[in-house]
């Protein structure tokens, strides 16, 4: 299973990206997107409809974790589109007024939610078998598009992708809301530029991530790389397709941290020949 479903989300990335580069309107490469999400979990379902979970551990890890994948895109660019076909001809006041009224909603459905939704951020799991198996409960009291069969629904993984999908579009929307070239929480008056490529900062974020070396190890790459993304103003959102990239290289996969290892060796041994001549 995680095989075939890496595999799906690999390929639904690529396209999402092709999608992100043409120069169609923004309305068209979103309704495109929207229609590869879509196909990706249509693919997604007829391949769980003839699997066999081995236990119940698996069908969670599906539940979970691999069907939100898949499902909170669909919804982020079902959010997008809506937006931007709602957004006020007007001038910048009406948009800034449209874009508070939407972070409004955002802070509504979260507040209604606070609950399971603490339950997520604190990755808690013991109610795991409850919300993330099948026939715990009534699944149409949760759901409110696209997935209503009962053996492609939990009670909560729709509500799952669907506060994922919102914390990706209330990021969305606060950029907008900051001046164009201007940081909210400036640290010093010299800007600071990621200028390596973003492939090089992919791998810094997985082995930062892998060493626990943010929050006691307690956090998802997501996350981190919506920070990084936000504090570099560089686009990550295609990471994962760069993390497969990398696991691909024939030879030497962790050329970054190599270089930047032997960079630094480099620097201590002259510091030491200075001291000893």
């Amino acid at each position: 299973m995680k095989t075939f479903t890496e595999r799906l989300y690999h390929a639904m990335e690529i396209e999402l990206y092709e999608l992100s580069i043409q120069t169609t309107s923004e309305s068209e490469r979103l309704k495109g997107a929207i229609k590869v999400c879509r196909k990706a979990l249509i693919i997604l379902k007829k391949f769980i409809s003839s699997y066999f979970f081995e236990n119940m551990d698996d069908e969670v890890l599906f539940f979970k974790q691999i069907k939100p994948l898949f499902y909170s895109q669909y919804i982020y660019y079902v959010s997008l589109y809506n937006f931007l076909i709602k957004k006020p001809a007007g001038g910048e006041d009406m948009l800034k007024e449209y874009i508070v009224s939407e972070l409004a909603d955002l802070k509504r459905f979260f507040d209604h939610n606070q609950v399971f939704y603490q339950y997520y951020r604190t990755q808690a799991t013991y109610m795991d078998s409850i919300y993330f198996t099948r026939g715990t409960g009534d699944i149409y009291s949760e759901l409110e598009d696209f997935q209503g069969d009962e053996m492609f629904s939990t009670t909560h993984d729709y509500k799952l992708s669907k506060i994922i999908a919102n914390e990706k579009f209330q990021e969305y929307l606060g950029k907008l809301l900051k001046p164009a070239g201007i940081e909210s929480h400036r640290l010093s008056e010299i800007p600071v530029v990621w200028t390596s490529n973003q492939t090089d900062l992919v791998e810094l974020i997985y082995a930062l991530v892998e060493s626990g070396a943010f929050n006691n190890g307690n956090i998802e790459i997501k996350y981190l790389m919506n920070y990084f993304q936000s504090m570099f103003q560089v686009d990550l959102n295609h990471y994962y397709r760069k993390y497969t990239d990398i696991t691909n290289r024939k030879k030497e996969r962790t050329v970054f941290l190599d270089r930047l290892k032997a960079g630094l060796i480099r620097k201590m041994e002259e510091k030491y020949e200075l001291k000893t001549n």
